[in-house]
């Protein structure tokens, strides 16, 4: 698998990544292993993509935007990969999957990899296994790894810890202007884009001043090292376009390599690699311990008691979870548990 990924382009690597992507997200310990030993391997073949995030609400025109950029892109000599989340139904657990759909031109481009995966249930807009899939991705040979999220409203902040540049569409009518100075990922965005400015105008135009307001006010807001005089580092943007008529997509590229090539020259861009880096060591960490919680004998044994009680009223939630706890840590511990015991 390792060999055809790291190939030349073409249907075999397409087949490889999908095969890898697929193993990364499996449940399974023995695929686990599998994946781990994976990702080592790749790791010297990664890092070298720009990594974009791209969010908004539904209807904002996000899987247009991407195709209109993706193509763009291509044109210029880039290979693109999009990484795009669908929402999980919290009734069935399926998700449609529509991405590739949507993106018709795109995905027929070999020099394009689209990747559609459910949410899963995981908050933030995003799927357990994106990161890993973006190193799969810049392992085969794509410069530029775009994430669309779920696109579910103003929690959506997951994705900007895991890509370089943090790029939110609005539609023109998106709001008044409490709505936008709300915070969440708005104040986390490096570039917001008015999209489907064609529609509306003057809309677009009052759009465009009131979130400018706004990123500026959380620029200045505890931020005097954020000041606007300050050229050495990037201060967002907000832009007008138009993805289904083409309109803007030169614009929107002119400022992503802006963007790049100032994180770079003042070292902001490397340092946030970092720190996602062991942002994510973090993260699995937690998602192993909960797994571990889950499978502990001690926990399992108490679990099915504990929860009745919870159900019938007999017992706050908060104080299972602790005994709950306490029994996860002695079936890890069982010598500090008898010393607790005689003591």
């Amino acid at each position: 698998m390792a060999a055809a990924l790291l190939g030349e382009p073409g249907p075999a690597q397409r087949r490889a990544m999908a095969k890898a992507i697929t193993l990364l997200e499996s449940t399974r310990a023995d695929h686990r292993a599998q994946a781990d030993a994976l990702l080592t391997g790749l790791l010297p073949r990664t890092g070298r993509s720009l990594r974009l995030g791209i969010s908004g609400v539904p209807g904002v025109g996000k899987s247009t935007f991407i195709e209109a950029l993706g193509l763009d892109l291509i044109a210029r000599g880039h290979r693109v990969a999009v990484l795009a989340v669908d929402p999980s139904s919290t009734v069935s657990g399926g998700s449609i999957l529509g991405d590739k759909t949507r993106m018709e031109r795109l995905s027929m481009d070999p020099r394009a990899y689209i990747r559609p995966s459910p949410s899963s249930g995981t908050l933030g807009g995003v799927a357990e296994k994106t990161r890993e899939a973006m190193l799969v991705c810049e392992a085969a040979g794509h410069d530029i790894v775009i994430v669309e999220t779920v696109g579910v409203g103003q929690s959506e902040t997951a994705v900007a810890g895991m890509t370089d540049m943090y790029c939110l569409l609005q539609l023109p009518n998106a709001g008044d202007d409490l709505q936008a100075i709300k915070k969440g990922v708005m104040e986390l965005a490096d570039l917001v884009v008015i999209n489907k400015a064609d529609l509306d105008d003057a809309a677009a135009t009052r759009a465009q001043a009131q979130i400018t307001s706004s990123l500026r006010l959380y620029g200045l807001h505890g931020r005097p090292d954020h000041a606007h005089h300050d050229t050495a580092i990037w201060h967002p943007r907000v832009m007008r376009m138009s993805a289904l008529k083409g309109e803007g997509v030169d614009a929107f590229w002119r400022a992503v390599t802006e963007f790049q090539a100032l994180q770079q020259a003042n070292g902001a861009f490397e340092e946030k690699r970092q720190q996602q880096a062991l942002a994510w060591m973090w993260e699995r960490i937690q998602s192993g311990l909960k797994q571990q919680f889950k499978t502990a004998p001690a926990v399992r044994g108490a679990l099915e008691d504990i929860t009745a009680r919870v159900l019938g009223g007999q017992l706050a939630a908060s104080t299972a979870a602790r005994e709950l706890l306490a029994k996860f840590s002695g079936d890890r511990n069982p010598e500090d548990s008898k010393d607790q015991r005689h003591a």
